[in-house]
């Protein structure tokens, strides 16, 4: 690579690293009548790898307004949710005692 290709500008960004999100695919969606950081998460996956949009959610909240959105849509965040806790097959089928399988040794 050499200095100049190294210098030159960066005309699309990665926007969302865990998901490799560039600026242009939030545009498109922004086009595609996305008004919000949740809809933009819909419909790209932007916010949904590992760190759960802790750091690309302020950049996507940036180009919302950027595009003419208001801010208070922008940052219009979901519900939160219960966290999914194991449960025991018997809680589907009705009856008192869970389920076993016996797995096969190696």
């Amino acid at each position: 690579m050499t200095q100049q290709e190294h210098t030159a500008p960066i005309t699309d960004p990665i926007i969302c690293r865990c998901e490799e999100i560039r600026k242009s695919e939030i545009l498109q969606a922004i086009e595609m009548g996305c008004r919000s950081v949740t809809a933009i998460k819909k419909y790209t996956r932007a916010g949904m790898g590992v760190c759960q949009g802790r750091t690309c959610a302020r950049l996507i909240e940036q180009i919302l307004i950027a595009s003419g959105i208001s801010p208070q849509a922008a940052v219009a965040r979901d519900k939160a949710r219960f966290p999914i806790v194991p449960c025991p097959i018997s809680a589907f089928n009705g009856s008192d005692k869970e389920d076993q399988v016996d797995a096969p040794s190696i």
